[in-house]
């Protein structure tokens, strides 16, 4: 189970890796045709199609890998059972809020391919195929929010510990 969830995250990663690249490509395109005087209809909308797909596909990635932002302040500064507490009750709150946060985008996505809704743009892009990014994205951090409450429950969960400090000036 443990090697289908990692793989799980490298593969959401991979492709919010992919949608950066592809977005490099779609902003490139649209300066190039700006400049060469042609317009390629659509190409905007589907750069921020890929920027949120790039970034809700990489969400449960980096909190696997310890880069959210994450204040500690409190945490820090207990010792034993109440830092276990603390750290169970603020995953298990995280993992709600996550768990509600896919619910709602598969209900998004569910709800405008029902009505047939369509982007304002000059390309008509039917809205559930961006949002069905965002809704796997929010799936996957939802079923990462779990198994970090569940490692940590059962004593099993390895605190990532993120090298941003050692970036900073």
């Amino acid at each position: 189970m443990r090697r289908f969830l990692n793989f799980l995250y490298d593969g959401a990663a991979t492709i919010a890796a992919i949608c950066m690249v592809a977005l490099l490509v779609a902003v490139m395109l649209s300066i190039i045709s700006r400049q060469m005087h042609f317009l390629i209809s659509g190409i905007d909308a589907y750069a921020g199609y890929l920027m949120a797909g790039a970034g809700f596909l990489a969400l449960a990635h980096t909190l696997k890998r310890g880069e959210h932002i994450r204040v500690t302040l409190v945490l820090n500064a207990l010792k034993g059972r109440p830092q276990k507490a603390l750290q169970i009750f603020a995953l298990a709150f995280g993992a709600l809020l996550a768990l509600l946060f896919a619910y709602f985008s598969v209900r998004l996505a569910w709800q405008s391919h029902e009505f047939n809704d369509v982007s304002t743009s000059n390309d008509a892009t039917p809205l559930w195929i961006p949002q069905l990014t965002m809704a796997i994205g929010a799936i996957i951090m939802a079923i990462a929010c779990v198994d970090e409450l569940v490692l940590e429950i059962m004593g099993k969960r390895r605190q990532a510990v993120s090298g941003e400090a050692l970036r900073n000036e």
